[in-house]
Formats: C-alpha cells, structure tokens, sequence
C-alpha cells in the first residue's frame, strides 16, 4: 500500500521530509511495523546513497541553482565508514518513540500504543514529528 510521510521538527517552520509517497507492506498492522518498516527503508536508501558515492560526482549549473536555492550546495557525500545494522536501528527507533522523542500521527490521529491494531488505508497521511531537545544553560 502506499502512503503520504512527512517528517517534522518543533520549532521549524518547513518540515524535514517534505510529503513523500512511501510504500508499505500489507501486513504493516500496528504502531511497532509501521516504525520498523520506515527505519528499514531509510536504512536500505542510505545503503544505496552510500554505495553511489563512489561514483564520479558533479553538479550541473541546473543542479547548483536548485541546490543553492534550497540552502545547501553539495555532493551529498556520506562521510565515514560505518554501514547502520538494521535490527539496531530498529531497536533505537522504537526505544526513542517509547521515550517519547517523537510522536506519530495517522490522518491527523495520534497514534499511542505501539502493539495497537491499526487499519491504514491506500493513500493514507502519516505524520512523524520530532521534538527537539533543549540545549544550553541551566540558568
């Protein structure tokens, strides 16, 4: 099935992940796969953003400009060696939603219990918003 993701982060305007279509297995049912199956699609694109980095990179002047006007020009070069595990991705990802650093939304309903039933539907908008931790002094 497929469904419409947006990634966003309190405090900022402009979501991270603007709305992208994700596709889902049928048997995503609960809370708990919908969060697994995300990290491993993220995990898997990483791995292949990885593996094309060792290709010859360029920008055309096309590419600078649209770069340029989204902020940020460059490679997309992944530094360091380390490949994410999978099954720890996906311990993290769950522990971090049980500790509360960030919150899932199905169609603008928050969703609570992680081994819930769930009945996302094709085309469905689901919403992941990060909380940001405050950083600075105590007084």
């Amino acid at each position: 099935m497929n469904v419409w993701i947006t990634v966003k982060s309190l405090g900022k305007r402009k979501p991270a992940l603007a709305k992208q279509a994700a596709e889902l297995p049928e048997t995503t049912s609960t809370l708990r796969l919908l969060i697994e199956n995300m990290v491993g699609q993220q995990v898997q694109a990483f791995r292949e953003r990885k593996d094309a980095a060792g290709m010859l990179a360029y920008l055309m002047p096309q590419d600078i400009d649209a770069r340029g006007a989204a902020g940020k020009v460059g490679f997309g070069t992944i530094h360091g060696e380390g490949v994410p595990d999978l099954g720890e991705a996906k311990e993290a990802a769950i522990l971090a939603y049980e500790d509360g650093l960030y919150k899932v939304f199905l169609n603008d309903e928050e969703l609570e219990d992680l081994d819930q039933p769930l009945n996302i539907e094709d085309g469905a908008h689901v919403t992941f918003i990060r909380f940001t931790m405050l950083a600075g002094r105590l007084w």
